[in-house]
C-alpha cells in the first residue's frame, strides 16, 4: 500500500505589533473608566449622607412649627382665662402680587415695581417686612395686593411654582432636585440652605439668609384667580382687590396656584 503523506509542520504567525499610541490610548481609557467609577461611588456616598441630613432637618422644622402652634394656642388660652386678649407678633414677611398692567402708570410707580421684581401681571414675590419695603408698597398699592402668607401657602408656592436662578446666565430652572439648591446656595449660606425644606423655613421665618434665598427664587408666575376679580381699581377694604389684605392673601393664592 501507498505510504500516507506526512502532515505538514504547523505554522505559527507572529502577532502584529500594537502601536504605542494605541497602547497609551487603551491605558488612558482604562484610567478614565476607573476614575469615573470612583467619582460615581463618592457621589453616591455623599448623596446618601446628605439625604440623611435633609431628613433630620425636615423633622426638626416640623417640630419647630408644631411647637409654635402649641405656644400660640397656650398663650391665647392664658389670656382668655385672665379676661384679656393675646396680641400675636407682627408678621415677618409679606407676599406681594401684581394685579394691574401699565395703563396710566407714573414712571416712579413703574420703577418701584421693577425694583420689587413685579414686571408682569400675577407675578408674586416674598419680601421682608421693614420700613423701606412698606414705604415702597404704599407707593404702588393701587397696582398690587399683598398680605401675610401662612406656612401652607409658602410651602405650596415653592413646591408647585418654585423656580431658581441657576448658573452664570441666571436660567429659570424648576426646583425639582435638592442638588440645584445646594449648588447655588450651599456656599453662599455656609451650608445652611441645601434642600427645599431649608428654603421654605428660611422664607417663612425670615432667617439670616432671607435675602440670598429670595433673590435665588424666580418671581412666582400665578394663574388668573378662579372666579375672577371683583374690582381691581378699588381697595380691598372697600370691596375691591388692591392693597393690604393681611391673612386673606392665603385664600387668593389658593385660587391662583
Amino acid at each position: 500500500p501507498a505510504r500516507a503523506a506526512a502532515d505538514p509542520p504547523p505554522t505559527f504567525k507572529m502577532p502584529k505589533p500594537v502601536p504605542e499610541s494605541v497602547l497609551k490610548k487603551r491605558k488612558r481609557n482604562e484610567q478614565w473608566a476607573a476614575d469615573k467609577l470612583k467619582a460615581k461611588e463618592a457621589t453616591r456616598a455623599k448623596a446618601k449622607a446628605a439625604r440623611a441630613d435633609i431628613f433630620k432637618r425636615a423633622e426638626s422644622y416640623v417640630k419647630e412649627y408644631r411647637a409654635q402652634e402649641a405656644d400660640l394656642i397656650r398663650l391665647k388660652r392664658e389670656a382668655r382665662a385672665k379676661g384679656g386678649f393675646y396680641v400675636p407678633d407682627e408678621a415677618k414677611i409679606v407676599f406681594v402680587m401684581r394685579i394691574r398692567g401699565l395703563n396710566d402708570m407714573h414712571p416712579k410707580t413703574k420703577k418701584v415695581l421693577q425694583i420689587l421684581r413685579l414686571r408682569q401681571i400675577h407675578n408674586g414675590v416674598f419680601l421682608r417686612v421693614n420700613k423701606p419695603v412698606m414705604n415702597m408698597l404704599r407707593i404702588v398699592e393701587p397696582y398690587i395686593t399683598y398680605g401675610y402668607p401662612s406656612l401652607k401657602t409658602v410651602r405650596e408656592l415653592i413646591y408647585k411654582r418654585g423656580y431658581g436662578k441657576v448658573g452664570a446666565g441666571k436660567q429659570r430652572i424648576p426646583l425639582t432636585e435638592n442638588q440645584i439648591i445646594e449648588k447655588e446656595l450651599g456656599e453662599k449660606t455656609e451650608g445652611r440652605i441645601i434642600c427645599i425644606e431649608d428654603v421654605i423655613h428660611e422664607i417663612y421665618t425670615a432667617g439670616p439668609h432671607f435675602k440670598q434665598v429670595s433673590n435665588f427664587l424666580w418671581p412666582f408666575k400665578l394663574s388668573a384667580p378662579l372666579g375672577g376679580y371683583t374690582q381691581k381699581r378699588t381697595h380691598y377694604i372697600e370691596g375691591g382687590e388692591a392693597g393690604q389684605r393681611e391673612e386673606a392673601i392665603n385664600a387668593l393664592v389658593r385660587r391662583m396656584n
